[in-house]
């Protein structure tokens, strides 16, 4: 249980990573350039921590995911970005392969 903490502060720092750099505007902002690479190096870091004791694949997925929809969402609500029918439907599969791998694969730790 300890791992996915791990593994969501590793999603958290992405996308504060992520987030920075819409505001870094080609790392041409030195703050949220700084604070981009910081975000990476600290999801990095809580990512590696996680993958000792969930599966790369698991883990790895479900950080990539879970980074794509939160960004997106983030992008929308924030950013006033457009999320059409098919956007939508995209995350929404998403969603389910990130709980179909963690609710019923054996590949994942129950």
């Amino acid at each position: 249980m300890k791992a996915y903490v791990f593994l969501l502060m590793a999603i958290a720092g992405e996308l504060f990573a992520t987030a920075s750099l819409k505001k870094a505007d080609g790392f041409s902002e030195l703050a949220p350039s700084v604070m981009a690479v910081f975000g990476y190096a600290l999801s990095a870091f809580f990512l590696s921590t996680a993958l000792k004791e969930i599966p790369i694949g698991v883990a790895y997925a479900a950080w990539a995911s879970l980074g794509i929809v939160f960004s997106a969402l983030f992008g929308w609500w924030v950013y006033q970005e457009k999320l059409d029918a098919a956007g939508i439907t995209g995350i929404v599969l998403i969603l389910t392969g990130v709980l179909v791998l963690n609710l019923l694969s054996k590949s994942a730790p129950h």
